[in-house]
């Protein structure tokens, strides 16, 4: 087993001698994220298993069939040894310049002072985790809280008296309907009924919309948005957007109300899930707190200004319930919980139906048909999908993305999206998607890892309960 951080070559001989030809070396961007996906990693390595993020892959394919006779072959095993020489001082050049052009939160420097094991993720520099191993900070969430920093969320404002009117001509929710501070999960979706990110719109007594989106979708959300604003502005509409540079905190966790009721003078008991309000926090003013997150357990949403971010994250760690906890924590708590991730179990080839997001779908939206993609979308809730987003439990070595899920006859269904070990239930869990015929919870599978067959069942989800503050 490699020790984390440890380069792991796998080389073909082509491949290490069109290296030697070509250093340093420039690894291509993976398509989707090791972490669980979603937020697009922007350097130029593979890492491993959500288990051990910080261990770095660099696993360098055939470039091209071996030659076809054993002399040419043998010419180039003459450079062998040369080329391994040469490869892990190019490999560390291109990881530097990689990380060089990576965006950073106002808490990096925080995140160094306090242990933060650092990677590239959405073309961020963000921490994995801390000195505190994973599985340590995904069960302190769990069962006090943990503080997280999500400022590489894309945080945007729109105003204007047609701001609804805009954003629903984006997503598939009911945004008229929303109360102020009141707040949704909702869907930007393609005419092809799509999914192009999920994204929380909070309708806020300020006047503006308040919308938090995903990194990896940054620059994709914002031209939709920038464009749509540009065409009904041009229709003689009243709209606006900003980008907002405030940094983001997640406090998550069965005490995190307790921990920050200490420091504002709202009563928490009165903000239930989805809501927002403005206030003082820890002596910091102007902070929207929102009582969301994406660990399944009750807990907020802080948009802070930058400036401020460093002075309220260490307000928070002050009380010994509160401790850091990185991208490692945040996706195995998400998978447990249920929750998609943007890019591994959501994309533009998934449908709100396909993905088991129906409830997404507002009420009038279905009847009005009047979000992109409704003529495809609206049919399949009446219909029967081709294939749904399922959850599995399963038996054997641990699950990951893309480990192909077939039936109990060996025929391939579909393939896994997201998967770990639950550290709360001491067993694997993952996500996939399967023909319609397989998504009933009970129904037996298998799951193929490191080409050996193990059993699965389909379950309901979320695998662990969720505990979100609701009014009673």
């Amino acid at each position: 087993m490699e020790a984390p951080g440890a380069i792991s070559l796998q080389l073909g001989v082509n491949a290490l001698c069109a290296l030697k030809l070509r250093l340093p070396l420039g690894l291509p961007t993976p398509s989707s994220d090791p972490l669980g996906g979603g937020e697009t990693y922007l350097s130029r390595a593979w890492t491993t298993s959500p288990s051990v993020p910080v261990r770095v892959v660099a696993s360098v394919r055939r470039l091209h069939p071996l030659p076809a006779t054993m002399q040419r072959a043998g010419s180039m095993m003459s450079h062998l040894g040369s080329c391994l020489q040469a490869l892990p001082s190019a490999l560390r050049r291109s990881l530097s310049s990689a990380q060089d052009v990576l965006r950073r939160t106002p808490l990096y420097d925080f995140h160094l002072a306090h242990g933060g094991k650092m990677v590239a993720f959405a073309g961020w520099n963000l921490p994995v985790q801390y000195r505190d191993s994973h599985v340590d900070s995904h069960l302190h969430t769990r069962r006090h809280c943990s503080l997280f920093d999500v400022s590489h969320m894309l945080q945007t404002k729109i105003f204007g008296h047609d701001r609804v009117k805009l954003m629903e001509s984006l997503v598939v929710g009911d945004i008229a309907e929303l109360k102020p501070n009141q707040g949704t999960l909702s869907l930007f979706t393609n005419e092809a009924g799509g999914i192009l990110d999920d994204l929380i719109v909070t309708n806020t007594s300020e006047g503006h919309l308040y919308v938090v989106s995903n990194a990896g979708c940054w620059e994709k959300d914002l031209t939709l948005m920038k464009d749509k604003v540009r065409e009904l502005q041009n229709m003689g509409n009243d709209v606006g957007l900003e980008v907002m540079d405030n940094a983001l905190l997640a406090l998550q966790g069965p005490t995190a109300a307790q921990v920050l009721q200490a420091g504002v003078a709202d009563d928490l008991r009165k903000l239930p899930f989805m809501t927002s309000a403005v206030m003082e926090v820890f002596g910091v003013s102007g902070c929207r707190v929102t009582r969301c997150g994406y660990t399944g357990e009750d807990g907020v949403e802080i948009s802070v200004l930058a400036a401020e971010a460093v002075r309220l994250a260490t307000a928070l760690l002050e009380n010994p319930e509160v401790k850091l906890a990185g991208l490692a924590a945040r996706d195995s708590l998400r998978l447990e919980a249920g929750l998609c991730l943007y890019g591994n179990d959501i994309d533009e080839h998934t449908t709100p139906v396909e993905g088991s997001l129906s409830w997404t779908l507002g009420k009038r939206r279905r009847a009005a048909m009047d979000f992109p993609g409704a003529s495809v979308i609206v049919p399949q809730l009446k219909g029967k999908v081709q294939r749904r987003r399922v959850g599995l439990m399963c038996e054997g070595a641990p699950v990951r993305a893309h480990n192909p899920i077939l039936s109990t006859e060996g025929t391939v269904l579909g393939a896994v999206t997201s998967g770990c070990p639950s550290p709360c239930l001491k067993k694997n869990v993952a996500m996939g998607y399967v023909p319609y015929e397989y998504s009933r919870p009970g129904t037996l599978l298998l799951v193929e890892v490191r080409r050996k067959q193990q059993m699965a069942m389909v379950s309901k989800m979320p695998f662990v309960p969720t505990n979100y503050y609701t009014l009673k």
